[in-house]
């Protein structure tokens, strides 16, 4: 059984999820525990190899089914390579995105069954699921609107996609908590990024192990 503490920060595009993942990882560096921040996908060769081809590569017309695949496999890797070992070592760990995403984009959002995602998800996270995953919740619209670069591949798939996306989450959420037996915490991400920051880090450190609460001291 491993130990730590697995954070993950999901949402729609533009809801902030990497900001937030920044912003907690150098709180908690601040009060001088180890802290492991990964992205999903990358993090790793093959994981970031896969995120070029399912991302960068915009002109790739690629089916839910190899999408789903495609990200399984980069969090396989991820798993195995950088979450699990910093787990053990009793180390917080913060993903940028995980399962959850991929019930909703390929899920909700793309067709698949979310019961066939969790039998792969179950072998691909080797049984290991967050400890606490918050949910970065804002409108479609809005969170579109936010993005200031070129979009990539998944983000061009339009505003219709993307409101399957929106209200995807809520039903993902729900399945994933029945499946993991973890509580997700939901935030408001139309509220300043600064207040989004203490509630999420103050959520996290109510949630704490003494064995990681430890390491604060």
């Amino acid at each position: 059984m491993t130990r730590g503490f697995f954070i993950t920060i999901d949402g729609g595009d533009g809801a902030g999820k990497s900001l937030q993942a920044r912003r907690l990882e150098e709180s908690l560096r601040a009060d001088g525990v180890p802290v492991l921040l990964c992205r999903d996908p990358g993090s790793t060769r093959l994981g970031e190899a896969v995120r070029e081809i399912l991302l960068g590569r915009r002109e790739m017309q690629i089916c839910a089914q190899s999408e789903m695949l495609l990200f399984m496999a980069a969090r396989a890797e991820m798993v195995h390579e950088t979450i699990l070992p910093a787990l053990e070592d009793d180390g917080i760990v913060i993903a940028d995105r995980f399962l959850l995403s991929t019930l909703v984009y390929q899920g909700i959002a793309g067709g698949l069954p979310l019961d066939e995602i969790m039998r792969v998800g179950q072998v691909t996270v080797q049984g290991r699921f967050p400890d606490l995953t918050i949910l970065l919740d804002l409108p479609a619209e809005v969170g579109m609107a936010r993005i200031n670069r070129p979009l990539d591949r998944i983000e061009q798939k339009g505003i219709a996609f993307h409101k399957k996306v929106e209200a995807g989450y809520r039903e993902a959420l729900d399945f994933l908590a029945k499946e993991s037996g973890t509580a997700p915490l939901k935030i408001d991400a139309a509220q300043d990024p600064g207040r989004i920051a203490a509630q999420i880090y103050e959520a996290v450190i109510r949630r704490l192990p003494l064995s990681v609460k430890g390491k604060r001291e």
